[in-house]
């Protein structure tokens, strides 16, 4: 049966409840459930949204409309749900083997009995295993998804799990090429599937569908609408577009003054130093250790004298042996397991539970404490998936549900704890670097990284389409460790090559920041020293040295080139950052965005817009030493030898160790000659 009902169409057969309402302009929301009713929006990543217009909904018999601008929506007589555009073209519709003829009523279409929305109960529960199906279309493309360990920017044929994990950010948003933007709001483990003969999305455990659905013109107009219901980025502080120095790890207040003061000694612009893991007495008790930070609000002091801005690493686990766990666990404040003893879910600690409210509020009162009040003001949220052990998610619980139903909620809670927090104390330039995130982490000031790589080309093939994707996914703020991060021998001649071509990337990507594990390994006697793991004999303090110098003069002299063209940009990048705030617009994204009636740049993979005036084709192979690029519509100049190009065109460029090639407008080109 089909009603209207404050404003929305409601369709009641049998086990399952449906509604489809209005969501944002040229937007509409769809959830479905088997249960009496559906459940409120703690769960949901979107936010209010004004109403612009009444839609029009109208019935007709069994046959359902919504209209909401440039998006409609016709719910058949089946269930069967088909969009379309403003133009009348069917965009998308659900994929049924189980429907009945129009013109032969009570005869089947087809005896596969395949539905579109498939709830399988899991008995004794009020949770089911959620399948729903669309008909796939041959030559669509996918973009968006977050990030993933793979070298594609097109998602078609994927199968892209959604969970968080270490180097991996499930934000299940995607653009289609078709002219729609699909959000699956959902924060359930699950997977989805682009696949060639239908695409399929899966929710291990929950109690409702959920999705939105957008229809654009562009690209951008796709985007723009997303964010308008799910957040925009805070202003980008001005240290944010600078240079961001950090290794694993500075093990002494004194090393990091050490840094610093060599940093501007060599005359090298440095905004942001970074203090990582390990600096705090244990795990839980969010403090630094005073036998090797004795005045942390003296050297505060001393690096914002030098125009530094500290950055803290906060990690949400705890130890057994730490001050707080005693009072946390009374509390609740901790991560529950369903089987077997909570320590072992990291190693041999536990974590905060994000979701709750209550602890959030207890850890942010120890943050201020022990690190805001002496100064810090910029935090490094590690290991924010959570890492848990072999990621056994069946096995562990929150307050906001099973980690099955809830678990990619996790890393933006966590952010909007630092968020809330920093916001109380009268901040609005609030960023903080986060490992992991999910739809809405961006309202937050979540700056998000692609977590611990292998230090190789491979992995620096697959960080210009992450940061493509990432940035259709509704997060302009995003960033890589400069030469990855597991391994590099800073001595080693092929790594050098892969640090350069990293670093060349790194000084056109949103935000500037070299990182990483570098070896050989550090242990010193008398040195602070940190055991992780339950591998014996794992004990270090450090990797090797990380900064611009270490590794050699010609290494050297091409990072000091590219962090001064940085300086030069810097003023252009901030009027970007602008319009992410403004508009939710990402500053890295494929040349498509800009021009997507250019057929050629959907399939650029290996080129990205930095803005609209800068064009970046990053060399990601070793040895390499030219590379084939595609100049869209217009007049290009490369920033280097000033040679001109007219676009619509590929070129042949010169790509010498020294050089990444990079092509400009004249106005941001005329910008980076005026600032010297």
């Amino acid at each position: 049966m089909l009603t209207v009902k404050d404003g929305k169409l409601w369709r009641r057969y049998d086990k399952e409840l449906l509604c489809i309402e209005a969501y944002g302009e040229n937007s509409l929301r769809i959830r479905a459930t088997q249960l009496s009713e559906f459940q409120d929006d703690r769960l949901s990543a979107l936010t209010e949204c004004e109403k612009r217009e009444e839609p029009q909904i109208r019935i007709k018999g069994s046959t359902g409309w919504v209209r909401n601008g440039k998006i409609s929506c016709e719910v058949q007589c089946t269930g069967k749900i088909k969009f379309y555009n403003q133009k009348g073209e069917v965009i998308l519709e659900e994929y049924d083997r189980n429907r009945f003829r129009e013109n032969a009523p009570g005869e089947k279409d087809s005896a596969l009995e395949i539905i579109p929305r498939t709830f399988a109960p899991h008995r004794g529960t009020d949770h089911y295993r959620l399948t729903v199906r669309f008909e796939a279309c041959e030559g669509e493309r996918f973009y968006g998804m977050g990030q993933y360990a793979y070298p594609y920017l097109n998602l078609k044929g994927c199968v892209l799990e959604l969970s968080q994990r270490n180097s991996q950010v499930s934000i299940p948003f995607t653009i289609s090429s078709r002219g729609y933007g699909f959000f699956w709001n959902n924060p359930a483990i699950g997977k989805v599937v682009f696949g060639r003969n239908l695409t399929e999305w899966h929710a291990d455990s929950t109690k409702q569908m959920d999705y939105w659905i957008t229809v654009g013109d562009t690209p951008s107009e796709i985007e723009e609408a997303y964010a308008s219901v799910t957040g925009k980025v805070p202003v980008m502080p001005e240290y944010g577009t600078g240079f961001w120095q950090s290794k694993l790890r500075y093990r002494t207040q004194e090393e990091v003054l050490e840094v610093a003061k060599e940093y501007r000694r060599r005359g090298l612009p440095l905004s942001v130093l970074v203090i990582d893991f390990f600096h705090w007495t244990a795990q839980g008790d969010w403090k630094f250790d005073p036998k090797f930070w004795p005045d942390p609000e003296a050297m505060v002091r001393e690096l914002r004298e030098m125009g530094i801005e500290p950055m803290i690493s906060v990690w949400p686990t705890v130890e057994e042996g730490s001050e707080n766990f005693k009072h946390m666990e009374e509390m609740g404040y901790l991560i529950r397991t369903e089987q077997g003893p909570r320590f072992g879910i990291k190693n041999k600690d536990t974590y905060m539970d994000a979701t709750n409210p209550d602890a959030r509020k207890f850890v942010w009162e120890k943050l201020k404490k022990n690190y805001y009040n002496k100064g810090i003001r910029l935090f490094w949220l590690d290991e924010c998936e959570p890492e848990v052990t072999k990621y056994e998610y069946e096995n562990y619980r929150f307050h906001a549900g099973t980690h099955k139903e809830a678990g990619n909620l996790y890393p933006k809670e966590f952010a909007r704890m630092a968020y809330e927090g920093r916001s109380l104390e009268g901040e609005s330039e609030i960023l903080s670097l986060v490992r992991c995130a999910w739809a809405g982490s961006q309202k937050y000031g979540a700056l998000v990284w692609t977590g611990d790589i292998s230090s190789d080309f491979a992995s620096l093939r697959n960080q210009v389409t992450a940061g493509m994707n990432m940035g259709l996914s509704g997060f302009p703020w995003w960033t890589t460790d400069i030469g990855g991060f597991h391994g590099g021998n800073i001595y080693s001649d092929e790594f050098k090559e892969c640090f350069i071509r990293w670093f060349e990337f790194g000084a056109f990507c949103p935000v500037f920041r070299l990182h990483g594990f570098r070896e050989p390994l550090i242990v010193e006697p008398g040195k602070p020293a940190f055991k992780a793991g339950n591998a014996v004999g794992w004990i270090y303090t450090s990797g090797s040295p990380n900064e611009v110098w270490s590794y050699g003069e010609e290494t050297y002299e091409i990072c000091r080139k590219y962090m001064f063209i940085r300086e030069k940009i810097r003023p252009y990048l901030q009027k970007q950052m602008e319009k992410a705030h403004e508009r939710g617009t990402p500053v890295m994204r494929p040349l498509f965005y800009d021009y997507p009636n250019d057929e050629t740049a959907w399939g650029i993979e290996d080129e990205y817009l930095l803005g609209p005036d800068l064009l970046v084709a990053p060399v990601v192979y070793e040895g390499a030493r030219e590379r084939k690029v595609y100049l869209p519509e217009g007049l290009w100049t490369e920033i280097d030898s000033g040679e001109k190009f007219e676009g619509k065109t590929w070129i042949i460029c010169q790509a010498g160790l020294d050089l990444i090639p990079v092509y400009a407008r004249n106005k941001v080109l005329s910008q980076i000659q005026d600032n010297g």
